[in-house]
């Protein structure tokens, strides 16, 4: 005989109900975070670099509360559900809306190759596919002098190389004539620099601020806040902005950047949104894309690939743009 008020079919409900109580806690938090346009602390801004993986715990909670027949779990479930699908959704307009005929169309090629370790993998790509523009970062000075001695110069005449160990060095190359235009200040280089295609500037900006690990997402913030300042500075004029932005599309310090340039992300124009650019060296379904070649109003898209390069835990990506005469 039970004792009273400890009935077994009312233990054997409370056990799912709070396992189901924990999960939507979890991705409640998360959700409001997201949706309140606001990144958090650790380990907030980590999380959400995962975010539709959200849809997991949140339908172990709704089976759990359906077994625990909790019907506040149940309700809870579904809007926790039904606010990831719509976020998981791409962000942004579907195109650039960039009309007049096009004037020039040009590849443009972002790569991490994580210390320089990739970048034999990088030279091999790049004689391979033949973009225009070549963004490259953490170019150490052993992927600086590869890329002096190995990728001709009457391919990419135009270079800004930022020589610099480790992590820390940057690189783009060029087929079209290159200007400086300064430099995003952060911990690893961010070369800039404006191109002329087709009788028209274009500003060109790398980008790699700090990455979110845990004591350090203020230096995320504040390099990323600093990528938000040039793309508004550069609003009124094409421009292309690429390279590891350490950020996903439910970040809003990367979703500030898109906004405050006018900015497109060419994966998500090309029906790509979801398609993982790192870690690409080691099986984990937790997997994000952070690379991106972000584009203003005058481009369209034509294509967008994301490539495995060795010994790199990026995945390049190979974009075709189109710059329309009419913006």
């Amino acid at each position: 005989m039970s004792p009273p008020g400890h009935e077994p079919s009312a233990v054997l409900r409370s056990t799912p109900l709070w396992a189901a109580a924990l999960l939507l806690t979890g991705v409640s938090v998360l959700i409001g975070f997201r949706a309140a346009g606001a990144d958090g602390t650790t380990p907030v801004p980590q999380a959400l670099a995962f975010l539709p993986w959200l849809l997991v715990p949140g339908a172990a909670a709704l089976g759990l509360a359906a077994l625990a027949r909790w019907r506040g779990g149940l309700v809870w479930a579904s809007v926790a559900l039904a606010l990831t699908v719509w976020f998981v959704r791409p962000y942004g307009p579907g195109s650039t809306g960039a009309h007049g005929p096009v004037v020039a169309r040009l590849d443009v090629l972002t790569s991490n190759v994580e210390f320089g370790n990739a970048t034999d993998a990088l030279i091999g790509a790049v004689r391979r596919e033949g973009p225009d523009v070549v963004f490259v970062q953490e170019c150490d000075f052993a992927c600086a002098d590869a890329l002096a001695a190995r990728v001709p110069a009457a391919s990419y005449p135009y270079r800004d190389v930022v020589r610099l160990d480790g992590s820390l060095g940057s690189a783009i190359l060029s087929r079209f004539p290159l200007r400086p235009a300064g430099r995003v200040d952060g911990a690893m280089a961010m070369p800039g620099a404006v191109t002329e295609v087709a009788g028209r500037e274009v500003r060109l900006q790398l980008a790699h601020p700090m990455p979110p690990v845990p004591g350090k997402v203020a230096a995320w913030r504040r390099e990323l806040g600093r990528i938000r300042d040039l793309a508004a500075a550069v609003r009124a004029r094409p421009a292309i902005v690429a390279g590891d932005f350490n950020a996903s599309q439910d970040h809003a310090a990367f979703r500030a950047v898109l906004d405050a340039g006018g900015l497109h992300d060419s994966a998500r124009l090309a029906g790509s949104s979801r398609t993982y650019s790192w870690p690409a060296d080691r099986p984990t379904p937790l997997r994000a894309q952070i690379d991106h070649v972000l584009v203003s109003g005058e481009f369209s898209v034509r294509s967008a690939r994301f490539l495995r390069l060795a010994a790199t835990d990026h995945r390049a990506l190979l974009v075709a743009l189109e710059l329309h005469d009419g913006g």
